[in-house]
């Protein structure tokens, strides 16, 4: 009871009835692979351009998959992913210092070596300051492919037009009217280090700032490395100490914090010994996201499995796609594992989560490494191999809905990301029950609660029946719990829903009968 210590009016508010619970989206995909740049912490995506800027373009095909799979993903419907990039644990950054401050690339890599940077006076002044402090610009350039001078030639100088050493760089970062006061919020370090895709910044002796006299566009350094190829370690994440800020997790090491991922993909996790397995573990463990695996470039249909272990988590496509490749100007084979990643996102947007994600178009899809018939998918369908066919006059479609399990009641891939769907949204809109009263006032608050959110559910055309009653029921109550649980704790609701499943096999009954008029006498 409040507590009144004195005579008045007083009023209180109070809640009851159910709380709404929002449904969590399950169109955010996690994508983990080798790019040319960028940092390893992983990153927001909101489209292929945005992809460039942070990551670089295209690796050759046998390098990496990853920018490929991003692409196909976008194409194919796909709104927004994490991006996660891997390298070896021997992979080093490139540092060094210009003027009075240290540079690094944003990431591992040779690439970093081909950061250049320039430091001239800004375009304001801070005069307001006791002790008045000029203001910097500094400019920062990257290129792919190394420039034939160093320094470099600077682009921005109408003079060197006609240097035949000019080479206009990839990207260019320009962040003018730096302070070099910790206390202004255009203090370079603040203004820089978030925001840019190239480089981190941090003052060598904080009393002694940058010069804001012109300086020449310089390379910064020379000692970034890519070292050797990565392992499943690297792929599988770990702590990273990034000082002076909190450290940073990698790999699918990142992904666990990340709640927002619903669709997990590694386009090169053929080439990786143990890295399917580790993305179904990483999805069986978290409960609340599935992961799109595909077969080796050239597969034997006699052997043709998915790959182990058997998981409801995880669906298994069939065969390789056919693209046009920007970087060769020539069509190659791909995996489609980012193509097909795209295809859930989309049909997740438009139908909803409940819908199989096949029967759709693979954008950007020419051919396939392998064209499957009708009589092939016969012996592959059962086996849980979801095939990609070429159908005359309707394009090249995802033609399978099945998960990798052995276990029927998850035969589909749809009913298993429904189950997520729904336990992660409740999960996640139920959180003001812990700590309530114990009570049957409580289990009625949390019985309506879970009811309208199922009804909506059920409304949307992703449960059986014709009523809710037969769509699914929600009980908490001294049935589902003793006395014993009430004591330790324990509040428990039990659940059932009678999912919709895909109409996989359409089968129309035809016979013939024999119809006629017949002669009536009036």
């Amino acid at each position: 009871m409040p507590e009144y210590l004195s005579p008045g009016v007083y009023i209180e508010e109070s809640e009851i009835g159910s709380k709404p619970i929002e449904g969590i989206s399950t169109s955010t995909a996690g994508f983990l692979g080798i790019s040319i740049r960028g940092p390893l912490e992983p990153q927001l995506v909101t489209g292929f351009e945005q992809f460039k800027r942070v990551f670089g373009s295209y690796l050759p095909r046998d390098e990496s998959n990853l920018a490929y799979a991003v692409d196909g993903f976008f194409m194919n419907g796909g709104q927004r992913c994490f991006v996660a990039r891997i390298v070896a644990q021997d992979a080093a950054v490139m540092t060094g210092a210009v003027d009075t401050v240290n540079i690094e690339a944003a990431g591992p890599g040779q690439w970093g070596n081909r950061i250049a940077v320039k430091i001239e006076a800004g375009g304001l002044q801070d005069d307001s300051l006791a002790e008045p402090r000029d203001r910097i610009k500094l400019t920062v350039m990257y290129w792919d492919v190394t420039p034939p001078a160093d320094p470099p030639v600077d682009p921005n100088l109408p003079t060197n037009a006609t240097d035949p050493n000019l080479r206009a760089p990839t990207t260019t970062e320009i962040y003018d009217n730096l302070s070099a006061d910790p206390t202004s919020i255009d203090y370079f370090e603040t203004r820089i280090n978030r925001p840019s895709n190239l480089i981190r910044i941090a003052p060598l002796d904080p009393a002694n700032p940058i010069n804001p006299a012109s300086q020449a566009l310089a390379m910064v350094g020379t000692n970034g490395a890519d070292g050797s190829n990565p392992i499943l370690a690297d792929y599988q994440g770990r702590k990273l100490n990034n000082s002076p800020d909190p450290a940073i997790d990698t790999g699918l090491l990142g992904f666990e914090g990340i709640d927002e991922i619903s669709i997990v993909c590694a386009p090169d996790h053929h080439t990786v010994g143990g890295l399917h397995t580790q993305l179904i573990t990483h999805c069986e463990q978290l409960k609340d996201r599935f992961v799109i695996l595909h077969s080796q470039p050239s597969e034997n249909l006699n052997t043709l499995w998915p790959l182990q272990p058997s998981s409801s988590y995880a669906a298994f496509y069939f065969p390789w796609i056919q693209l046009f490749d920007p970087r060769t100007n020539q069509k190659a084979l791909f995996p489609p594992s980012g193509h097909v990643a795209g295809i859930y996102a989309k049909t997740d947007i438009e139908r909803g989560v409940h819908k199989a994600p096949a029967n759709v178009v693979v954008a950007g899809a020419t051919g396939l490494s392998f064209k499957v018939t009708k009589s092939e998918q016969d012996v592959l369908n059962p086996r849980g191999v979801n095939c990609i066919r070429a159908f005359r006059g309707r394009g090249i479609r995802v033609w399978g809905a099945r998960t990798s399990s052995n276990n029927s009641l998850w035969k589909y891939i749809n009913v298993r990301r429904l189950f997520l769907f729904i336990e992660e949204s409740i999960e996640e809109g139920t959180q003001w029950v812990v700590f309530e009263p114990n009570d049957h006032k409580l289990w009625v608050r949390v019985r309506q609660t879970i009811t309208q959110f199922l009804t909506i559910v059920w409304r949307n055309g992703a449960l059986m029946g014709t009523k809710p009653e037969e769509a699914f029921f929600v009980r908490c109550d001294h049935t589902t719990m003793t006395q014993d649980d009430i004591d330790n704790g324990r509040l428990i609701c039990t659940i059932g829903i009678a999912p919709v499943k895909p109409a996989e096999f359409v089968i129309f009954r035809i016979t013939q009968f024999t119809g006629g008029s017949e002669i009536e006498e009036l």
